[in-house]
C-alpha cells in the first residue's frame, strides 16, 4: 500500500479539522482550540445572517411605507 502525502509516518491517517461547523457534528473530538474557532465562525455567521435579516427588515419597512401612501 503506498503511503499518501497526508498520512503521519505511523500510518495514521491525520485528522484535518473541518472548515466549517455542521450542526449536531460531535464535539468531544474537538480541541479546546478547535472549538474556540468553531465558536469565532458562528458568532461570525450570526453577525452576517442578523445584518442580512437586518437589510430586509428595512426594505420591507421602505416598500410598505412607499404603497400604505
Amino acid at each position: 500500500m503506498a503511503a499518501r502525502e497526508d498520512d503521519d509516518p505511523f500510518g495514521a491517517p491525520v485528522r484535518k479539522p473541518p472548515t466549517r461547523h455542521e450542526i449536531g457534528q460531535p464535539l468531544d473530538v474537538l480541541s479546546v482550540g478547535e472549538l474556540d474557532e468553531r465558536i469565532g465562525m458562528l458568532r461570525e455567521e450570526i453577525a452576517r445572517l442578523e445584518a442580512v435579516r437586518t437589510a430586509k427588515q428595512d426594505s420591507k419597512k421602505a416598500a410598505d411605507a412607499f404603497f400604505k401612501s
